[in-house]
């Protein structure tokens, strides 16, 4: 049987899952501004998600792992110390959303394509090839105590958290010193098991101002960066000619990032993540200390789907 294919269901048993077909698609990096091909292919079980660099003489596999990811500065990048490949957050945030376990990318440079700046296009592209289960448990990584992270303090202070729950689900408030930003909603709530993925955070766009873009520029950075694939706004509103998709798109991507960027342990999380001004230094760090306290944390598994959280039973809905 092919890799991906539909395999017999395991009576009771929460199984993994993987694409049914592979998926394609080409665009830009956000900051590279290089042309990029991406394609997702089915993955067997117990694989993860891994990427993998097809342009280089001899291709490199990097596995989505909370170590192998080495720069944060403006978004998240994973190396293995022979290739890298950067700005993962976006696609890592689909495959948490819809709940795919097992899955190839190949890709063409070192920059996952922006697309349209949101995780949008990969939810398409990751349903299109059909999401189906595959004849392995589930693995989770269920939180047992809290943990937390802070940095800062005053108008500085950032901090996320991470506690025991029986689910997915998220808080985020963010405080920017902005008005346009600070005119939207400041605080989001998001139950992975509860609420719609597709409908309600992943359109969420990634956004920056119009001083920093011409700073980013300047140095190199933001080439691939428009109004096609990114909310810009100046000091007094939303330059986009269609304006916002969500009333609170703002603090929605900063959630839709730290989906990604959490995702990027491994194996879906039983846990309840909390976040006030956090990104993706602060969420690394997080799983970091998550990792590094062994009581804080155990790996389940689920032998009748009537045990596992309201919603998790169910393959994610189309839009």
């Amino acid at each position: 049987m092919r890799d991906g294919a539909a395999t017999p269901k395991i009576p009771g048993v929460l199984q993994q899952r993987t694409l049914r077909s592979i998926s394609h698609a080409v665009g830009v990096g956000l900051h590279s501004g290089q042309r990029v091909e991406l394609t997702l292919r089915p993955a067997p079980p117990d694989t993860g998600i891994v990427f993998r660099r097809v342009d280089l003489p001899e291709p490199v596999e990097i596995p989505m792992e909370a170590e192998f990811v080495t720069d944060t500065r403006l978004a998240s990048t994973v190396s293995n110390g022979n290739a890298k490949v950067q700005t993962v957050e976006h696609i890592m945030s689909a495959c948490a959303g819809l709940g795919i376990d097992n899955l190839y990318i190949d890709i063409t440079a070192d920059e996952v394509p922006i697309l349209d700046g949101s995780a949008s296009s990969f939810v398409f592209l990751l349903q299109s090839a059909g999401i189906v289960q595959q004849k392995a448990p589930r693995r989770f990584i269920r939180v047992t105590r809290p943990v937390e992270v802070r940095e800062g303090e005053g108008a500085n202070l950032k901090w996320a958290r991470l506690e025991p729950y029986h689910g997915f689900k998220l808080v985020f408030e963010i405080d920017f010193a902005h008005r346009v930003v600070s005119s939207t909603g400041q605080r989001v709530e998001f139950d992975l098991g509860r609420d719609s993925y597709s409908r309600d955070i992943a359109r969420a766009r990634t956004f920056g101002f119009t001083k920093e873009v011409e700073y980013m520029r300047s140095k190199g950075l933001a080439l691939g960066g428009g109004m096609d694939n990114a909310i810009v706004v100046d000091d007094t509103k939303v330059l986009n000619s269609g304006g916002l998709r969500y009333d609170d798109e703002f603090v929605k991507h900063k959630m839709l990032d730290a989906m990604g960027d959490l995702y990027i342990i491994g194996k879906p999380l039983l846990a309840a993540y909390t976040a006030f001004r956090s990104g993706h230094a602060l969420n690394n760090k997080l799983l970091r200390e998550l990792l590094a306290h062994r009581d804080a944390y155990e790996v389940v598994t689920f032998d009748r789907e009537s045990d596992a959280p309201e919603g998790f039973a169910e393959v994610a809905r189309a839009w």
